[in-house]
């Protein structure tokens, strides 16, 4: 659930579906991509830089398919757990895509309330948008 206020401030009220929060969210650089290389010595050099400076992203693009990995498998485990055993279901507020709060109850009808109350206390604040 989201919407705007009428300040421009972001507001997502959403619930997080396996015990942890993510933490790979954004490498923020692009990998470099290096055409039309030569087979002369500065083309090597240059080739070799590309590599090691390719190496780190690499890495964070290896360590991040192994989190999507891992949460694939757990995704449902954890779900079944909850509908199971009945376990509360935490519940964030992210103001501009930054935590301000978690909170966590238990039962999925009641989390949806939950996130309507929150969601309309956010509204009651006045000059709100829906959406964006």
């Amino acid at each position: 659930m989201r919407l705007t206020d009428s300040t421009g401030t972001r507001w997502r009220v959403k619930r997080r579906w396996v015990p942890w929060r993510r933490r790979v969210r954004d490498f923020g650089y692009d990998i470099p991509y290096v055409s039309g290389m030569g087979d002369d010595p500065i083309s090597m050099v240059l080739g070799v830089i590309a590599f090691i400076i390719a190496i780190p992203l690499l890495v964070l693009a290896f360590v991040a398919m192994l989190e999507l990995l891992v949460l694939l498998l757990l995704v449902p485990i954890a779900m079944l757990i909850r509908a199971l055993f009945g376990g509360a279901w935490p519940i964030e507020v992210f103001c501009d895509g930054k935590l301000q709060g978690t909170e966590y109850v238990k039962g999925w009808r009641a989390s949806r309330e939950r996130m309507r109350a929150i969601m309309a206390q956010l509204r009651h604040r006045g000059g709100v948008r829906e959406g964006a």
